[in-house]
């Protein structure tokens, strides 16, 4: 593996899967302890539409998923604030809608012969210089909000009755952290992929959950787990030559499943 690190793209990869590991830890953090995961699934699928759309008007992939994502984000927010008994409903339609539109744009592109599975299950090893910048930026902007707002977000977080009567606008920080983890999710797409990106941002939370006290050390140790899992899942796909998103959330899984087995020994 040591001589693979004198490749760019080798570099590119790693880095960009730190990158997202920290985004995804800090966000992914948000996702679980608001109970959003559905509503991050949701957007995960319906930003196909955006890589579709991306495609046919040839425009880059990360603006295109990102607007869609953004505005799945802003809909599915204002769905579950102001319609929640239908709220399954409108996602699973979204959800469907976005996957549609995305297979349509890309079927309609002239001359453009699209590996479906880059997108579906991840192609971290493709990642470029411009994408490691956005996922740069992206995660300085997410650390920025979180840093500065964290006492807001905290209370929304675990009781948004408490977090009214302070005067804080419990509406418009619910809306903050879905379209926060709209973005993260449109860069983790390109680690991991469409199919698997739920995965990302839930099983290295899950174990950081049990073992924090608090939302900061859970967001710390996320951060930790996802890169863990993120380098040794880059490791086994470049050493047996599988695909890096599939055996990053594997290598998340078998992490995943022997906390719990230690725990309950």
């Amino acid at each position: 593996m040591l001589e693979a690190l004198s490749y760019e793209f080798v570099q590119n990869a790693i880095i960009a899967g730190i990158l997202v590991s920290i985004a995804s830890g800090i966000v992914g953090s948000l996702i679980v302890v608001n109970r959003m995961v559905f509503l991050a699934g949701g957007i995960a699928h319906t930003s196909y539409g955006g890589i579709g759309m991306a495609i046919y008007f040839g425009i880059p992939i990360f603006l295109g998923a990102s607007i869609f994502a953004l505005l799945s984000a802003l809909i599915i927010s204002f769905i579950t604030i102001n319609h929640k008994s239908r709220m399954d409903t409108f996602i699973g339609l979204m959800w469907a809608i976005g996957m549609a539109i995305g297979v349509i744009f890309i079927d309609l592109t002239s001359g453009y012969s699209v590996d479906l599975m880059s997108y579906l299950f991840g192609s971290i090893l493709a990642v470029s210089r411009s994408d490691i910048l956005y996922m740069g930026i992206l995660l300085t902007i997410t650390i920025l909000i979180v840093s500065l707002r964290y006492r807001d977000i905290l209370a929304v977080s675990y009781d948004s009755e408490y977090a009214k009567l302070r005067g804080i606008n419990v509406n418009l920080f619910y809306s903050l952290i879905l379209v926060i983890s709209a973005l993260v999710i449109v860069v983790a797409i390109k680690v991991v992929g469409l199919i698997l990106v739920i995965a990302l941002l839930t099983i290295p939370i899950y174990i950081a959950e049990k073992l924090s006290k608090s939302l900061y050390s859970m967001m710390i140790l996320s951060s930790i787990f996802s890169s863990i899992f993120t380098i040794v899942g880059l490791t086994i796909s470049y050493l047996y030559d599988i695909s890096s998103g599939a055996s990053i959330i594997l290598v998340s899984a078998i992490s995943l499943l022997s906390f719990i087995g230690y725990k309950h020994l």
